[in-house]
């Protein structure tokens, strides 16, 4: 019997997990700072909607330190054009140091509660 070959094409993000710390201050930190919102959670997780795709928090089990760096980078977010200022001032008033990339008016790089490397950037803007 011939084998068929199936072609696999991606569409696109489901979810990304990020093993948190304390799960409901970072609930609140992507909720009420980067305006997602709850699409289903139970007391260990929170799935968050971001645009189309999710973000996962998944409280980290058995007192083990969160580790970040290690299995992922970053996470790059798309965000409504605003200027690099208004973005930067928001968050440097949340206690969140901030920085950019040379060269770059519309990419801002912080980090979330567990150290998790986020960036933002205008929907459209190419890498």
């Amino acid at each position: 019997m011939a084998q068929t070959t199936v072609e696999i094409k991606t569409t696109g993000i489901d979810h990304v997990v990020l093993w948190v710390s304390d799960l409901e201050r970072s609930k609140r930190f992507y909720i009420d700072l980067l305006g997602m919102t709850v699409h289903h959670e139970s007391d260990w997780q929170s799935f968050l909607w971001c645009g189309e795709q999710q973000v996962a928090l998944f409280q980290q089990r058995d007192g083990a330190a969160v580790k970040t760096g290690a299995e992922l980078n970053h996470m790059a977010l798309r965000m409504e054009p605003t200027s690099y200022a208004q973005v930067k001032a928001r968050l440097e008033r949340e206690g969140i140091e901030v920085s950019g990339r040379p060269g770059d008016p519309t990419c801002v790089y912080f980090h979330d509660p567990d150290g998790h490397r986020l960036q933002l950037l205008y929907k459209g803007h190419d890498e």
